[in-house]
């Protein structure tokens, strides 16, 4: 049989990513491509506990359907933690439970877009949410990164000259892939500039919870008085990704709407994970549990520097990070980037090429992704070593 796909899914390719990942998870393999909480990072035991009680105490309430919103306790949390610890949240605002943030890139892209519609983003970004916003044929714009975020000036002359800008997406946060965070400057006039322009913000930040260096800033949507922002959070580094839980934080008129999408999309989040997210904020120490993984962090990332100063310099550089679980690495021109990752994986060390985080996969790149939080220390030192050899190799 001949299929007929629609024009929306023809021209839309797999994830880099999902595909490399099936790559690195052979034996012997070295994955320094994936994004995945370290394995001592999981409260397993915590969980099975909350488990345990949730299916003696309460199985129906837990096994039911519920409601499309999420689940109240947890909501009724979030928006009270948000508020006083990051300062955002107003009146006028409400709370969405979604299936894992990636979920909420997709409901608000299909609240607000129409076909051609154009998506500010930054340049690189993460390539699920680009491929999100291409599946429903947007125009994606790319802005350049700085290394203290994304280029104003470059933002500023794609809002006066792109048509039909729906929204910016940002990661102010150890951004994925780059590992840059956005400056407090540039955050107060990033929001400025969208808010005068007309255009909303959509505000990823599953990594900032994992700053192991320097002091936490506030999110963008902390200047936000006038509905503009949307704010996008995960449990997905912090507790599990498996369970799939996110939430989205933003002007009750937009969520009204992202919850008539998401009836149509899969009717609630898996609400057994919702009520476990509810009960380990509230009943376990929450804050130390943070900790502890920034903890484990600062030593991954400690381990992953270390290699990179013995065996990438002085021909690879890389982009000073304070959190999250990425380094973005370049090659010096000489090096063609795509021929070096496929000879990485060739000697069985997975990164990501950097064209996969490009609006335009055509466009030259010279870098690559490497994460830190997957590999043991032992492969993450046998990694470096093997990509500054080939690296020393490939440059002759």
């Amino acid at each position: 049989m001949i299929y007929q796909f629609s024009e929306r899914v023809k021209s839309l390719k797999p994830s880099a990513i999902r595909e490399i990942l099936k790559n690195s998870s052979a034996p012997g393999v070295i994955p320094l491509s994936a994004g995945n909480p370290a394995p001592d990072a999981f409260p397993y035991e915590e969980i099975r506990r909350l488990s345990a009680e949730l299916l003696e105490r309460a199985p129906v309430e837990a096994l039911q359907y519920s409601v499309t919103e999420g689940y109240a306790p947890l909501r009724e949390h979030l928006r009270s933690y948000m508020k006083e610890k990051h300062g955002i949240g107003t009146e006028s605002d409400e709370i969405l439970i979604t299936s894992g943030a990636q979920q909420v890139m997709d409901l608000l892209t299909k609240t607000l877009l129409n076909e051609g519609d154009t998506v500010l983003c930054e340049a690189p970004s993460f390539i699920g949410s680009l491929n999100t916003f291409r599946s429903y044929r947007a125009r994606l714009c790319g802005i350049p990164m700085e290394e203290d975020g994304l280029s104003l000036e470059k933002l500023e002359e794609a809002l006066k000259r792109e048509k039909n800008v729906k929204y910016l997406y940002t990661i102010p946060n150890f951004q994925n892939p780059s590992g840059i965070t956005m400056s407090l400057e540039k955050r107060r006039r990033v929001y400025e500039l969208c808010r005068d322009h007309g255009v909303m913000i959509l505000e990823d930040n599953p990594y900032g919870d994992l700053r192991f260096v320097g002091e936490d800033l506030p999110p963008i949507k902390a200047f936000d008085t006038e509905g503009v922002v949307l704010y996008a959070g995960s449990f997905s580094k912090v507790v599990s990704p498996g369970m799939r839980v996110g939430y989205a934080l933003g002007p009750r008129e937009v969520i009204q709407k992202m919850v008539v999408c998401k009836q149509g999309e899969d009717v609630h989040s898996n609400i057994w994970a919702q009520i476990i997210c509810h009960r380990f904020m509230t009943e376990c120490d929450y804050e130390a549990h943070l900790c502890r993984l920034r903890e484990i962090y600062r030593r991954k990332s400690e381990v992953l520097r270390a290699a990179m100063e013995q065996h990438f310099q002085p021909l690879i550089s890389w982009n000073e990070f304070q959190g999250g679980l990425f380094a973005w690495c370049t090659l010096p021109e000489q090096i063609d980037m795509l021929e070096f990752v496929k000879r990485a994986a060739e000697e069985k060390v997975c990164v990501v090429p950097g064209t996969a985080f490009l609006t335009d996969e055509s466009e030259p790149c010279r870098s690559f992704r490497v994460n830190f939080s997957t590999p043991t220390d032992e492969q993450l030192a046998e990694g470096i070593e093997v990509l500054g050899r080939l690296a020393r190799e490939m440059a002759g």
